[in-house]
């Protein structure tokens, strides 16, 4: 199932975006072969870590030559592998690029790092934050009179970060079918988070955003781009940046005031914002909804992750689904021909080392062998 069947992957096992990215391919229908470090532990627990799901696990030393030969020897039926070390830690194992490209010339290496594998801050350490910070991004989210706000993490360590090294995986498999010959993919959460800025460095470019923070059109700082709050504490969203869906919007909600005949006009941004928050705060979250309900007015309900998963459209859509007793998000985007679906539960390492690398190819005699030698657990 899916658009990557009969695509095979090692993932050498890390967390957030390397993890992310290696879910996206096998939600995708890509084979992937997670591989543990012997004796590591799952913080969320087995059954709760939703990154790892879909794919076979098992837990090898890595510091073992036979655990790195078995690595090696699995690699030369695999299309992709994904590792999210810092520079020189693979080829410090005897993983880097050569030795592998050496072993399948056609396999594509996919390295996940914050910074990249060069560049002065590539040896560093680093978060999403910090990653997030060098790209400009972080600089223009917050409100004006505040500190900067980190998105959670989805910026950096997913968006730019596992989605980036996802895409460019499909790139590197797609030419390699045409020259027959593998490459390094080298994806950077910080050039990720950059790019993902594109739309925004090109306003600024034009004159159109101030690289101030809470003074934007996305900002925050629009009064028809923002949250408010109902008279119930609950919050809803608006966005109706269009003419006609801002007009509905107004009178919805019985406004007729010509401050608001020109969205864009900053003079009247505080009287505005003055306005619809005190609209808003007059009637509860629900009564909001049905005034909006079936409307082109682009209000809707902010709904916690509690609430996110029974809203009718994402139960209608199957935004999310439950497998195991975990509510998750579903796979996306969706296919006419191949459609994704999840595959293998997460599942702890070692529980079925031997069958897994029997499918890959491994006679029962070697895995004894790497379990007596305490290279495979």
């Amino acid at each position: 199932m899916g658009p990557l069947a009969g695509v095979k992957v090692i993932e050498i096992a890390g967390i957030g975006p390397a993890p992310f990215c290696a879910m996206l391919l096998a939600d995708m229908g890509a084979e992937i072969l997670r591989i543990e470090r012997l004796g590591g532990t799952d913080p969320l627990g087995q059954s709760y870590d939703i990154l790892a799901r879909g794919r076979a696990r098992i837990a090898l030393d890595l510091k073992h030559p036979e655990a790195v030969a078995t690595i090696l020897k699995l690699l030369e039926g695999a299309d992709a592998l994904i590792e999210g070390f810092r520079p020189g830690v693979m080829e410090r194992l005897g993983l880097g690029p050569q030795s592998c490209l050496e072993r399948n010339p056609r396999l594509i290496y996919g390295r996940m790092t914050g910074w990249g594998q060069d560049g002065p801050l590539a040896p560093t350490a680093g978060h999403d934050i910090n990653y997030l910070a060098l790209s400009g991004a972080l600089h223009a989210i917050g409100p004006t009179d505040g500190a900067p706000l980190p998105p959670l993490n989805l910026v950096a360590d997913f968006g730019g970060g596992g989605m980036l090294l996802a895409f460019g995986l499909v790139c590197a498999l797609l030419e390699a079918r045409q020259s027959g010959q593998g490459q390094v993919v080298d994806a950077a959460m910080t050039d990720g988070a950059a790019l993902l800025m594109a739309m925004m460095y090109s306003l600024k470019a034009n004159g159109w955003w101030k690289d101030r923070r809470g003074d934007n059109f996305f900002d925050g700082a629009l009064p028809i781009y923002r949250c408010y709050e109902c008279a119930d504490g609950q919050w809803l969203a608006i966005g109706p940046l269009e003419p006609q869906f801002h007009a509905l919007m107004l009178q919805k909600l019985g406004i007729d005031d010509p401050i608001f005949a020109n969205p864009a006009d900053r003079r009247h941004w505080p009287a505005m914002l003055e306005t619809l928050t005190k609209v808003f705060a007059g009637k509860p979250r629900q009564e909001w909804l049905a005034i909006f309900q079936d409307s082109d007015a682009c209000v809707t309900p902010v709904l916690s992750m509690t609430e996110a998963p029974d809203h009718p459209h994402n139960r209608a859509r199957g935004t999310f689904i439950e497998k195991d007793g975990v509510i998750q998000p579903a796979p996306a985007p969706r296919f006419s021909r191949t459609p994704a679906a999840l595959g293998l539960a997460p599942q702890p390492p070692g529980q079925n080392d031997a069958g897994t690398l029997t499918a890959w190819g491994f006679q029962p005699e070697e895995i004894q062998r790497l379990r007596s030698l305490g290279a495979l657990s």
